[in-house]
């Protein structure tokens, strides 16, 4: 008997397939969860630039209506949505969002104080402001007392007029019986400097800013402890430079009384 040949076996060439497909499908979740994480990461990088901003706002570093934080737009779930809903956390009972200066010292800034102190150097510097040498404006940070070169000071010098030291002792008079911090800000136009004492506006505004706080500590006895200087230059208009009145009053030394801060944080009167 002749024997039955036995059948070949099918092979399949196609068994890579599957390997193939785990392969794709294991990718596919590798690259679903960078991403996640990618997406997590823009809301926290946010969430952490606004706190930083708000925090130097309230220190003087950075002016509060120029600077905001950067926006991702293909963020889904945006920085400034997240910062509202930490701000919803901490609204306070009268249903008012808690301010950048609440959420860092936890005390809310008096604006009845503010405006008591804004009537007071109102009254102290009547002539002044009738001269327009002093403007008086309020904005987030607390009260600012503006003082124009026109009345304060030469062109291009850092001493304080004769004429006009009577209109700072008043101002330090009211400034002194406050326990606000108070930051004093140089300002020019955009009118390059170069003379015998200053090479630049930067100079320039730094040294009236710190001629004014050797003023205070020295000869009004304000504490040094509640008292900071910056210089700006020009980079902190007031108004546009593109005339000469503009220019005059960017020319400026800006007293920035800060709000006040609770019991403890504040700069103790000599």
């Amino acid at each position: 008997m002749s024997r039955k040949k036995k059948a070949a076996e099918h092979v399949s060439h196609d068994r890579w397939l599957v390997s193939y497909a785990d392969f794709i499908t294991l990718l596919f979740a590798f690259f679903v969860v960078l991403f996640s994480s990618s997406q997590v990461d823009k809301r926290k990088v946010g969430k952490i630039s606004m706190a930083i901003q708000e925090a130097f706002q309230q220190m003087g570093i950075f002016q509060a209506a120029n600077s905001r934080a950067p926006m991702v737009t293909a963020d889904p779930l945006p920085a400034e949505n997240i910062q509202l809903i930490e701000d919803a956390k901490g609204m306070s009972g009268r249903g008012k969002m808690a301010s950048p200066f609440e959420k860092i010292t936890g005390f809310p800034p008096s604006q009845k104080d503010m405006g008591t102190l804004q009537k007071q150097l109102t009254s102290a510097l009547k002539p002044e402001l009738q001269r327009h040498e002093v403007v008086l404006k309020a904005n987030r940070e607390g009260l600012v007392i503006s003082l124009r070169e026109i009345g304060f000071f030469d062109s291009g010098s850092a001493e304080l007029r004769p004429t006009s030291e009577a209109a700072v002792q008043r101002i330090a008079e009211v400034l002194s019986a406050q326990p606000n911090n108070i930051r004093i800000e140089g300002h020019t136009d955009n009118v390059p400097i170069h003379n015998s004492h200053f090479a630049s506006n930067w100079e320039l505004s730094t040294a009236r800013a710190t001629e004014m706080i050797r003023l205070f500590i020295t000869r009004y006895n304000i504490s040094a402890s509640r008292l900071s200087a910056a210089g700006y230059a020009e980079y902190h208009p007031a108004v546009s430079n593109q005339t000469a009145e503009g220019r005059a009053q960017n020319r400026r030394v800006d007293v920035v009384v800060l709000a006040s801060a609770p019991e403890g944080l504040e700069g103790s009167k000599q």
